[in-house]
């Protein structure tokens, strides 16, 4: 059977003392359940695997269910391909515009076709001196005073809610890494 690479972004674990989960019990699940190859990056939920192709649509709602079964942590689970993780990394049109990429925000979309609709309106406002962009699968906030000040962040959580999980470029960067070696 074909063999499938893909990354899982786990929402809100490790943040603050809630939802504590170890990456070595991470992998450990993961690989119970019969991925291959289970390499984390951080400690924050980032998870890069192989399976089976049949099995790759239904992935993110089985770790979400293992998660809470194995290590009593509920957590929403973001699961896309390699191969949209380096489409991600391509249609950034704001790295000419951010100097920091710890505050460069790559918001990946769960639902694109419906987020999208939702995230065009604020991608047509100024954020000045913040930057927002939409792609296929993500959306793209520049935050130059940080996220936890970023007007645009906040208005893409408002419209999306736990919809959407969040990394910063550096991140998405090692993971693509990761995903595509």
């Amino acid at each position: 059977m074909r063999k499938q690479r893909l990354v899982a972004l786990l929402r809100g674990i490790n943040v603050g003392r809630a939802k504590r989960v170890a990456m070595a019990d991470l992998r450990k699940v993961l690989s119970d359940m019969g991925y291959d190859d289970v390499r984390t990056l951080l400690n924050s939920g980032n998870v890069v695997f192989d399976c089976n192709s049949a099995d790759a649509a239904n992935c993110a709602a089985r770790i979400e269910e293992a998660l809470v079964l194995k290590l009593g942590v509920p957590a929403k689970v973001t699961v896309i391909e390699a191969e949209q993780l380096a489409e991600i990394v391509k249609e950034n049109s704001l790295q000419g515009v951010a100097d920091d990429n710890s505050r460069l925000l790559v918001a990946v979309l769960n639902k694109p076709k419906e987020d999208r609709g939702k995230l065009e309106p604020l991608a047509r406002q100024s954020w000045q001196p913040e930057a927002f962009a939409l792609g296929h699968h993500a959306a793209y906030i520049w935050c130059p005073d940080g996220v936890l000040a970023s007007r645009a962040a906040a208005a893409m959580g408002k419209a999306l809610g736990d919809g959407v999980t969040s990394r910063n470029w550096s991140t998405i960067s090692k993971l693509n890494s990761m995903a595509n070696s």
